[in-house]
């Protein structure tokens, strides 16, 4: 898989999956493991994914293989309220924090953000270089004050931001996941709420993908916040968003520290009226 330019986390998921499946019914007996696949309790699309991964093993081991065919079904991801999403970052450690924050405020994949160094975040443009990976665009987003200032609480010991230094960025992405993972499942317990439990580092991609077109409307611009290049990645969020429904918080501000303060909070300016400023969010 190297060989043919497959990236190393794709690989390692691969043999990931090959070794689990090992470790239940033997590789080799090609019609015990479509039994065992068939059988599994897995989605087509991941059962589809396994099948792609035991042609190729099978492939290179020189083994006829006629490979299942699983249909994918097309679902639509799973979309928390921002409260839910708050309060997950909130009952966070600060690392992980601040890694979750950076997912809901740029869209940013895990292995994005894991490749992320100190010399990718401008202090001065609150902006972030996010260097694109599975084919994306590259893009430069703007970032919270908030954001900044959870990340300069962060320790600068070497040139990674989240990612160990001694570690590849697969295994740190993997230890960052499994600590999240541990947080998230308590803090849910905590909360005596199940839908905290379902949230992952892919849910707040598609968090930010769905917030960002409930705000514009404008699909390009969803296209380009998450660097995709092809739109038809992209028009699933238009299913997720019913505009008929539109309810509105409305905030006002006198001062320019208001200003800024309900700016930073996500609140688009409206109007002027009699020198007070009117702010709007969508609830």
């Amino acid at each position: 898989m190297e060989r043919q330019g497959y990236k190393a986390h794709t690989v390692q998921s691969a043999v990931r999956s090959l070794k689990s499946i090992a470790r239940r019914v033997s590789l080799l007996d090609v019609e015990a493991v479509k039994a065992y696949l068939s059988a599994a309790p897995l989605t087509q699309s991941r059962k589809e994914v396994l099948a792609d991964h035991l042609a190729r093993f099978y492939h290179y081991r020189g083994i006829p293989f006629s490979k299942p065919h699983y249909k994918r079904v097309e679902t639509l991801p799973f979309i928390p309220p921002e409260s839910e999403v708050d309060q997950l970052i909130s009952g966070m450690g600060r690392k992980t924090a601040t890694f979750l924050k950076v997912f809901k405020e740029t869209g940013m994949r895990p292995g994005e953000a894991m490749a992320l160094r100190w010399i990718d975040i401008d202090f001065e443009k609150a902006t972030v270089n996010v260097s694109p990976e599975k084919s994306s665009k590259a893009r430069q987003p703007k970032i919270s004050n908030t954001l900044l200032a959870m990340l300069n609480r962060l320790p600068r010991k070497h040139a990674y931001i989240f990612r160990c230094q001694e570690n590849d960025p697969v295994r740190s992405l993997d230890y960052q996941r499994r600590c999240f993972n541990r947080q998230r499942k308590r803090l849910a317990e905590m909360l005596q709420n199940p839908r905290i439990d379902a949230i992952s580092f892919k849910t707040l991609r598609h968090f930010k993908a769905t917030m960002e077109y409930h705000k514009t409307k404008d699909i390009l611009h969803v296209m380009q916040v998450l660097g995709h290049k092809d739109i038809k990645n992209t028009l699933v969020y238009t299913h997720l968003v019913n505009f008929e429904s539109d309810e509105f918080v409305c905030k006002i501000a006198r001062t320019v520290d208001e200003a800024k303060a309900l700016v930073e909070r996500g609140f688009d300016f409206v109007t002027e009226v009699e020198s007070v400023k009117l702010f709007r969010k969508r609830k």
